[in-house]
């Protein structure tokens, strides 16, 4: 044992002594050799541990067998650990230097070339260089896998901004203290952020060696190696630094070299947005490129051209063109909804206003989107300001009491999903039994003595379950089990029972095909205002040719945004089937059916998660996608996330303000302003108050407060803007824009306080001001018109008051037509003709309507006169009879032989009565 550690000592020492006597330092080659000796070295040391080293003689005594095993097992997991440290440490190397693993490639390859003759044996065909490349490919995109994903950080993170006065100081000191003491360099602008750092960006090993395999593979023309590169440079993917001109150069080699249309599709956005700060933004060339990709049936490049043709973006407005191209991606979009489960695909909604979520781009109340009808109605406490965990957790506590509503509502909120709730199908189905199951048995009998409304909610339920069985959500598909349900629930006329056994009858599921059956429960579910069924229906009417009744049950469904009736409400438009072909409806009801389908066009889903997670630029340019297709919620979220305009009185948007460059705000605002424009068009006014703001400050465009008045007076007209209203009356109080008036000024100021309560603080201050200005401007003898006094309440009119002054203006009104009427020479003004007599210009019409509504007035006071008059008879009718009877019963019976009294004339029915009317004759 001495001898063999003798002599790895030597060794060790030796190779010690070698290292230490060069001056230069060791190789790659020879650093893997060092930490291999190093390693062996301390593993001898450990297999030496079974000597005992005894100190006082300085020699090794073997121990006995028993101990020597101990001592083997202690040893083990030390062996253990020092192979996984010279595993792991070999495998960095290989990583961290691919260079030499590739060298090392190169010289066995060199080594196999001389003992082949000088040639390598690697085909001399392109076949065998295809293959070559294919599997660089092939090996980069596995070391990408291996790339792990960044971790979002919980700073970075969005937050909304909190209620109150405590909860808003804290969201200002944490927000200054991260931008003061953890803020990075503000950024340059959207364009350039993401280029500015990506060269001198030092990637890990597995990403370096991908793409460097991937750039070999491209500059050999592999068009995959091109698209990969492509995709990371643009996107950010596998953690690859964001590089705009890198991905605009292998885009545009890619579209060169095969004409793929996913590469003229980003080629066209990006000469439209000119996020290459390398290549200015070029309409044309976008135009070009998009309509060479969408000819390819590149489906975003469709979109864009259909939404340039039809608002005029960077071409003429070209209705026909607008209507072919969403023409073309309507139809992938009902073959995408018809080609899911029974019922068709569920079309979720991932599009979101960011402006919303903060209340509106102007705030809480001041914003059209936050205030008036659209405001929300009751106190904080109310569910109006609750999240979706409040309400998940409110209604949790109500189906423990045996709520069946609230489990009911479990029940489709978790079906449904929605914002920030992933839809839970295991869950919905859970409760939706519970639900049923208190209607019926486990063998389906019917429960008696049950509380009302049992019956329907459980009906519902039903229809819920044979709908999940119906089309295998959340369990295996049956469509026996589905009957059952559904059958279940047709006892109570639940109208998605009636629905869906019409589809299973039309398209023999589980049961004969049917039509006539279907048709009849599609009519029992449409009138119950079915959207879905009332579009089967009015298919079904249009196959037998009945288009009038078709069009109707379509347009019942289009009032519930069903997405196959806007498509059959465009395709009768745009063919002219039952009416005269409208190019502008058809073009519209074809935006609204693509514009449902987003996930066949665009990817909002991934936009709002990048918001969410703090990527502010990641979600910008996916919003930007999107809004260059058309989406005005995407413009007008990517004009939000630009917005240069923040509220002056926000101590922290001050302090951003103050070290935001001038050239960064320019540069935004330009695209911001592109966006407001193209958001404000397709109807938002929130949108287009954001554009007069931009030309009012000269926010990426030259200041032209005519403009701004233009905006401010198109947002006003649609009576909803409060903040339009008071910005056109602070314009006429200061003249800017427009001319001063002070009558003016206070008109839309009062108009805004009208529109909307919540501006009573600043419209009251602004008319304080004015009324200075104006009792200023008086004195002054200034030559802006004044306000005036305030109008005194009107004083109510009597009736004769009324009918006076309506005289009296219908008086003033002939007199006017009198001087104002041509009469001609004498002859005709004496003679007349017959045509002036019958029916000429002399017949005045303001006079005939006033005989008219004098007739009429007349006719009712006759009538209420006569129905008071009847009345009247009936009451003394009624009188009279009941003091007859009474006269009657209170009167003692006559004496015997005393004739009664019959009053001082006979009564009718007296044997005297003939006598007396005949005038007493005969006696």
């Amino acid at each position: 044992m001495s001898s063999i550690r003798s002599s790895l000592d030597a060794a060790v020492h030796g190779h010690e002594g070698h290292a230490s006597s060069c001056n230069h330092k060791p190789t790659e080659a020879n650093s893997w050799h060092h930490d291999i000796i190093s390693i062996t070295s301390f593993a001898a040391s450990l297999c030496l541990a079974d000597n005992v080293f005894l100190p006082a003689s300085n020699t090794y005594r073997t121990p006995s067998p028993t101990m020597r095993g101990y001592t083997s097992w202690r040893i083990a997991p030390l062996l253990l650990f020092a192979f996984f440290i010279f595993l792991a440490q070999t495998t960095a190397r290989d990583l961290a230097h691919p260079d030499l693993a590739r060298q090392q490639e190169s010289q066995s390859a060199s080594e196999s070339t001389r003992w082949h003759g000088g040639k390598q044996k690697t085909g001399t065909g392109n076949e065998q260089e295809q293959n070559e490349l294919a599997e660089s490919v092939k090996e980069a995109t596995a070391l990408l896998r291996k790339v792990k994903p960044p971790v979002v950080s919980k700073l970075a993170s969005y937050t909304r901004k909190p209620k109150g006065f405590l909860g808003s100081s804290a969201y200002y000191a944490k927000e200054a203290f991260v931008l003061l003491f953890m803020g990075t360099p503000q950024q340059a602008n959207l364009m350039t952020s993401s280029t500015s750092s990506s060269s001198q960006a030092k990637l890990p090993p597995p990403l370096s060696r991908a793409v460097k395999l991937l750039e070999e593979a491209a500059q050999a023309g592999e068009p995959d190696a091109m698209f990969l590169l492509a995709e990371m440079n643009f996107h950010g993917n596998f953690t690859h630094p964001v590089s705009y001109q890198q991905a605009f150069k292998y885009y545009k080699q890619l579209a060169d070299l095969e004409g793929n249309s996913t590469a003229q599709h980003m080629l066209g956005f990006m000469y439209a947005t000119g996020l290459n700060p390398e290549v200015p933004s070029d309409q044309a060339k976008s135009m070009l490129y998009h309509t060479f990709a969408a000819e390819q049936d590149n489906t975003r490049s469709q979109m864009t051209l259909a939404y340039r043709h039809h608002a005029g973006i960077a071409t003429p407005r070209n209705c026909d063109e607008a209507v072919q191209w969403y023409k073309e991606v309507a139809d992938k979009a009902i073959l995408y909804y018809r080609s899911g489960p029974p019922g068709g695909h569920v079309l979720s909604k991932d599009s979101y206003s960011l402006a919303n979520d903060v209340g509106g781009v102007y705030g809480e109340g001041a914003s059209v989107s936050s205030a008036g009808v659209h405001a929300k109605q009751g106190g904080v406490t109310s569910d109006a300001y609750a999240d979706v965990d409040d309400v998940l957790e409110y209604l949790h506590l109500q189906s423990s009491k045996k709520d069946l509503k609230a489990t009911f509502g479990l029940a489709r909120l978790h079906y449904d999903g929605g914002r920030g709730m992933k839809r839970d199908l295991r869950a919905a189905k859970g409760y939706f039994m519970q639900v049923a199951r208190e209607y019926w048995s486990e063998n389906g009998k019917t429960k008696k003595d049950l509380p009302n409304g049992t019956e329907k909610l459980a009906s519902k339920a039903a229809g819920y379950l044979g709908r999940m069985f119906l089309r295998g959500e959340g369990m295996e598909q049956s469509f026996s089990k589905a009957k059952i349900w559904f059958t279940r629930g047709l006892a109570n006329g639940d109208a998605l029972c009636q629905y869906s056994l019409g589809l299973m009858h039309m398209e023999g599921l589980g049961v004969p095909q049917d039509t006539a059956k279907a048709a009849d429960f599609f009519a029992a579910a449409a009138d119950q205002d079915l959207a879905v069924a009332q579009t089967n229906l009015g298919m079904l009417f249009l196959d037998q040719g009945d288009v009038t009744t078709a069009t109707r049950y379509f347009e019942l469904a289009a009032r519930n945004s069903h997405i196959e009736a806007f498509y059959y409400l465009a395709e009768l438009n745009n063919q002219g089937i039952g009416r005269d072909r409208s190019c502008g409806m058809a073009s519209a009801y074809y935006k609204i059916v693509v514009e449902k389908a987003e996930a066949v066009w665009a990817s909002m889903s991934e936009a709002y998660e990048a918001f969410e997670d703090g990527d502010t630029q990641k979600a910008i340019v996916t919003y930007l996608m999107a809004a260059e297709q058309g989406s005005e919620m995407a413009q007008a979220n990517v004009a939000f996330l630009l917005d240069h305009t923040k509220p002056k009185w926000s101590p922290l948007a001050w302090i951003v303000s103050q070290s935001r460059s001038a050239k960064t705000a320019v540069g935004d605002a330009a695209l911001a302003l592109i966006y407001w424009t193209r958001s404000a068009k397709q109807q938002n006014i929130d949108s287009l108050v954001k554009m007069g703001d931009y030309y009012l400050s000269g926010l990426g465009t030259l200041a032209s407060p005519e403009n701004a008045a233009a905006c401010y007076q198109a947002a006003a007209e649609t009576l909803q803007s409060a903040q339009a209203m008071w910005n056109l009356g602070w314009m006429h109080e200061n003249g800017i824009g427009i001319d001063q008036d002070f009558h003016l000024a206070k008109r839309f100021y009062d108009q805004a306080l009208e529109t909307n309560r919540e501006a009573y603080l600043p419209v009251k201050i602004s008319l304080f001001m004015l009324r200075w200005r104006s009792w200023w401007n008086d004195i002054t003898n200034g030559g802006v018109k004044s306000m005036g006094s305030d109008d005194a309440p009107a004083k109510r009119r009597t009736f004769a008051e009324w009918l006076n002054d309506f005289l009296e203006a219908d008086a003033q009104m002939n007199a006017l037509e009198y001087e104002a009427d041509d009469w001609g020479n004498e002859e005709e003004r004496m003679m007349g003709s017959d045509e002036e007599f019958w029916g000429g210009d002399d017949i005045d019409d303001g006079l005939i309507e006033t005989m008219l509504i004098g007739g009429l007035l007349a006719a009712l006071g006759w009538l209420v006169w006569y129905r008071q008059q009847q009345q009247r008879a009936a009451a003394e009718e009624r009188r009279r009879r009941e003091g007859v009877e009474g006269g009657q019963a209170d009167a003692a019976p006559p004496a015997i032989g005393q004739q009664p009294d019959g009053g001082f004339f006979p009564q009718p029915g007296d044997p005297n009565w003939g006598a007396w009317v005949a005038g007493g004759a005969g006696h």
